[in-house]
């Protein structure tokens, strides 16, 4: 085998490993984001004002994990010459961080809602609320299980559960903005509605993952 057999494969070998340990870093992200978001989660239905704190110190670290592999993903791109498959792992991955990011800052704003809504009594469609949470929370999980299976077919299941989350969205949208009547100050409908819109948008970055996913795999788009 000649010199330069070698030093292709020798290559070839590090970019594999470089992409693996990409994708590990990944999903220790997304770990702290599925984290931030069952903490925001109590923090509203709960009202674990621990949780509170507990989010903005895990938010620094998502950031960090989201600045780095940016810069390692372009450092990849730029210097390692990856072929078609990898280059499509690469920019899928720099996409799917920015899901996760958003994600977490999404939860952040999520429980900072939830300390101004614990001074007020508990709204009837808080336990829907709650189930919408969960149906979110159950996507990301399922997505970030598919990114480390590399399993092409997630994409569908999260698609089912995301219909659900926008079914539920429109209920309590309608529920709140019509509501008549109400007593006391209109601060806690707005900030219901805020909540069932971040809500939305976490489920709809949870679908944009398992999509990705299946880009990774199969190179085709949803």
């Amino acid at each position: 085998m000649t010199l330069s057999h070698n030093t292709e494969r020798d290559r070839v070998n590090q970019l594999e490993r470089s992409l693996r340990r990409v994708q590990q870093e990944v999903l220790r992200m997304g770990t702290l984001v599925e984290q931030s978001f069952r903490l925001c989660h109590q923090a509203l239905f709960e009202r674990d004002i621990d949780a509170v704190q507990k989010i903005n110190k895990i938010e620094k670290n998502i950031d960090i994990y989201y600045r780095q592999i940016e810069s390692e993903c372009a450092t990849l791109m730029t210097l390692q010459a990856p072929v078609a498959q990898d280059l499509r792992l690469l920019s899928a991955l720099m996409q799917l961080v920015r899901d996760l990011e958003r994600i977490g800052d999404y939860a952040q704003d999520l429980s900072e809602m939830a300390a101004k809504l614990m001074k007020y009594s508990s709204h009837e469609v808080l336990p829907e609320i709650a189930q919408m949470s969960e149906h979110a929370q159950l996507m990301l999980a399922t997505s970030l299980v598919a990114l480390a299976d590399l399993d092409p077919s997630a994409g569908e299941r999260v698609k089912e559960l995301d219909d659900i989350v926008d079914d539920a969205y429109d209920r309590l949208y309608d529920i709140i903005a019509f509501e008549r009547d109400v007593p006391g100050v209109v601060e806690p409908i707005l900030l219901l509605g805020l909540t069932i819109r971040h809500l939305e948008r976490m489920a709809d970055h949870a679908t944009n993952i398992g999509q990705r996913v299946t880009y990774i795999v199969t190179g085709k788009r949803n």
